[in-house]
């Protein structure tokens, strides 16, 4: 709830995201494609088909996509949808996915033979950590982020079976970068704290992971429009500024919203004095703290352009702050430590029952809780059942207007709305999408003013015009709504119904 506040108060009818408008219809954000690689495993087996497959978008001019970002978390939203429907079962993933990790690095560091109120206030910390919540505004890496203190803390317990499972599902939900990261992490820790007789069933499980990830980068991203990397022009733009690190505010964007606290830091360093009894713990975790933040800082930093040209992996991710949960996950782990010395200093390690000591772990909590309390969730108006889309029967493909490129997120509104009439568009949203699509696009952007025609061989039966997404996007002249419609009624296309800022349209017999 605090992650959220206060948008968490219209969790029932609103989604929990980046605060936005839409007009009139849903308003577009990355959250809207989660929810439909949410959706989309659950609808697949009720259909009998894979469910790892997106079936509809981008059809047919390229092959049925495979859906990484779905399968995890796609398994808690597919009864969750139907219990209480897609807007309420997506912020419940949301906000468990903050207990999640809270809890998951709770485990760890108790694991680690941290004192109860210790481990609690390092979960807390990487709980609500400012760049982690900022993710979950609408990235899976936010959501997923979890599954790294459950990477170290099945190896601190020598469960390698399952090290290698949590480690090999970061890029099997599509986190390339992160697993690259996770990787290091996960040998890195393994060096610190496992057994030498034991490091070559960890290295195993590194090594599965990794092939995993070139696995996924071969069939997703190889191919793609971003298959020959980015530009570092690409890099520059989304890299932090060395003042981020310590600004609350919002600034720049979400991608860019690598904000620390301002008392976390300090414990932290408390913490790393208190562990440097332990070397290699020590080191391992001021590594893991230092060194996500400085590949953050991306083209503001001498080195990250010889290492972007030197590392091929790195020239697929266009945003540097990738790694930063890792970052977040070892401060919270040094601020664990710190409040172990605090609390063994003061003898509240051995009174656990007293008011005093409970009320000191309480204001340590809350201060801890507001130092790292950032407010970037909103209530964001989701795509309801409309009639125009209820309005469309039978087989046939669908074009919705305006078009735009694979990868502007202005298309996740189709994604959303695609859940009332699924059936193949040749629209989508995916930064990861095949050439053909982005070629198609450019073909049929002009029919979003009323210009051309369509391809016959698309076999387009179904259009709708979303006139919100028009005032969302900018892109368009003031008049362009019009103009497509107009063009639908002069080429003969029938008004099948119109429900507020959006109207769905059938072809000629």
């Amino acid at each position: 709830m605090w992650a959220t506040w206060p948008a968490v108060q219209h969790a029932d009818d609103r989604y929990l995201a980046r605060p936005a408008v839409g007009y009139g219809e849903a308003a577009a954000g990355d959250h809207l494609q989660l929810g439909w690689a949410f959706w989309l495993p659950g609808h697949q087996i009720e259909s009998g088909r894979a469910p790892w497959i997106d079936p509809y978008s981008f059809r047919p001019a390229a092959t049925a996509a495979a859906n990484l970002q779905g399968w995890l978390l796609g398994v808690p939203f597919w009864p969750l949808r139907h219990l209480l429907g897609n807007i309420l079962a997506y912020n419940l993933i949301v906000l468990l996915s903050v207990v999640g990790a809270g809890g998951v690095a709770c485990m760890w560091l108790r694991s680690l033979g941290l004192v109860r109120t210790a481990a609690l206030a390092g979960g807390l910390v990487f709980a609500l950590a400012p760049y982690r919540v900022g993710q979950s505004t609408g990235h899976l890496l936010g959501l997923i982020s979890f599954l790294l203190p459950a990477v170290l803390l099945a190896l601190e317990r020598r469960r390698f079976v399952w090290a290698a499972l949590a480690l090999a599902a970061i890029p099997l939900s599509g986190q390339i970068h992160l697993a690259m990261g996770a990787v290091v992490l996960a040998l890195g820790y393994t060096w610190a704290r496992v057994p030498r007789a034991d490091w070559w069933k960890a290295a195993a499980g590194a090594a599965v992971a990794t092939a995993t990830a070139v696995a996924v980068q071969q069939v997703v991203v190889a191919g793609s429009v971003v298959g020959g990397g980015r530009s570092f022009d690409q890099v520059r733009h989304y890299s932090a500024e060395l003042s981020d690190l310590f600004t609350r505010g919002v600034g720049a964007g979400i991608e860019e919203y690598v904000f620390l606290g301002w008392l976390t830091p300090l414990l932290a360093l408390v913490g790393l004095w208190a562990v440097w009894r332990d070397r290699r713990l020590a080191l391992f975790l001021s590594l893991a703290a230092v060194i996500p933040c400085l590949l953050a800082l991306g083209a503001n930093t001498p080195l990250y352009e010889p290492l972007w040209r030197a590392l091929p992996p790195l020239r697929f991710a266009r945003v540097p702050e990738r790694l930063m949960p890792i970052a977040c996950l070892a401060i919270a782990a040094l601020v664990a430590h710190a409040v172990a010395l605090v609390l063994a200093r003061t003898g509240g390690s051995r009174m656990p029952g007293g008011w005093a000591v409970a009320t000191g772990a309480g204001v340590l909590l809350l201060a801890l809780a507001l130092d790292v309390s950032v407010p970037v969730f909103g209530a964001v108006t989701p795509d309801r059942g409309t009639a125009a889309y209820a309005a469309i029967r039978g087989d046939g493909r669908l074009l919705e207007l305006p078009v735009f490129s694979p990868g502007i997120h202005y298309g996740s509104v189709y994604l959303a709305y695609a859940r009332q009439s699924p059936r193949e568009r040749p629209q989508g949203y995916s930064t990861t999408a095949r050439p053909v699509s982005a070629a198609l696009s450019r073909t049929l952007r002009r029919a979003s003013c009323g210009y051309g025609s369509l391809p016959p061989g698309l076999r387009i039966r179904f259009m709708v015009v979303h006139r919100g997404l028009y005032r969302q996007s900018g892109w368009f002249a003031a008049d362009c709504a019009n103009r497509a419609e107009a063009a639908l009624r002069r080429d003969g296309w029938t008004l099948l119904a119109r429900d507020a800022a959006i109207s769905s349209w059938e072809a000629p017999p």
